[in-house]
């Protein structure tokens, strides 16, 4: 009588405890386990060797790895060329995202429209998201020479093309516009999905009070389509931030340090003169930029983004 009443409280406890929350608990848990251990593996591992390489001197070919301490950072307050190439990172940016976005949206509210062959167009437009960035790169490398298609081009019509990407001042556009074209279709995708959810009754109704279209664009559709504003600017500026392979294949950081963007002058001391201390430390410099500009869009969206205020 004794046993049977013990193994019968020992039966209620487990059931007890095994509750439907906890149940659901652990499935929630089990659903996010395998992001969390990438996360962990690929994400957050990597930052914390990213870090603790910084504070070290590490020469491969020596095959010395000493402590160095803050040794690197200070280096890096004092490094002359650190200007110059936040100088070139941020005007890379800033074309960049100006010319992405705009091109895309413009694009988008186009394509938006009930126009015989706008399903060719769109496969136009989105076909370079999917080219190979080298291979893309490479062709804009033979267009863009002294004596190449794009100044070929431009000898039909009577002007003399400069030496597009030997030239400081056109290098630098270079390198934007070739990096435009190749993922303002991503862009415009996205954009023209928003577009396409919202409400016509509300273009109506702003029709019927008299409203012009540039009114019905900056009243209805630029607040309508703010959240997708936000997500391609984010993904748009953390990109411009992180460019490599187009400055690698089209100028080499050329000519002098005009398109040597944050990216690649990490490269070059890593890679090129085996630094891979101060390296490391020009990364964490790029992941905090990185980071802090994400965060500043984060906290701005509730001054502009519909249904954040």
């Amino acid at each position: 009588m004794a046993l049977s009443l013990a193994r019968r409280v020992q039966t209620t406890s487990r059931a007890g405890w095994w509750t439907a929350r906890r149940r659901d608990h652990l499935l929630g848990y089990l659903f996010i386990g395998p992001q969390l251990v990438g996360s962990l593996l690929f994400v957050f591992l990597p930052l914390a060797l990213v870090f603790s390489y910084s504070l070290n001197e590490w020469n491969v070919l020596a095959d010395t790895f000493s402590f160095v301490g803050a040794d690197n950072y200070q280096r890096l307050l004092s490094d002359p060329n650190v200007p110059s190439v936040l100088a070139a990172t941020g005007l890379f940016s800033v074309g960049l995202v100006v010319f992405n976005l705009s091109l895309a949206l413009l694009l988008a509210v186009l394509l938006n429209q009930r126009l015989r062959g706008t399903t060719v167009f769109r496969t136009l437009f989105f076909s370079p998201v999917v080219v190979s960035l080298v291979a893309w790169t490479i062709v804009w490398g033979f267009l863009l020479q002294n004596n190449g298609g794009i100044n070929a081009i431009l000898q039909v019509v009577g002007v003399e093309g400069p030496n597009w990407l030997r030239t400081g001042s056109w290098a630098m556009v270079s390198v934007i516009v070739v990096q435009v074209f190749k993922n303002v279709g991503l862009n415009m995708v996205l954009f023209l999905a928003a577009l396409q959810g919202v409400p016509k009754e509300l273009f109506e109704a702003a029709r019927l009070d008299g409203a012009s279209a540039w009114t019905r664009f900056r009243r209805i559709t630029l607040p309508m389509i703010s959240p997708t504003v936000l997500l391609t600017s984010i993904i748009t500026v953390a990109g411009s931030l992180q460019v490599f392979a187009q400055i690698a294949v089209l100028t080499q950081g050329g000519p002098g340090t005009s398109t040597t963007v944050l990216v690649y002058y990490l490269y070059q001391q890593a890679f090129q003169f085996h630094h891979f201390g101060y390296g490391a430390t020009l990364s964490v410099l790029l992941f905090v930029i990185v980071l802090a500009l994400t965060l500043l869009q984060w906290r701005m969206r509730r001054r502009w983004v519909f249904h954040e205020a």
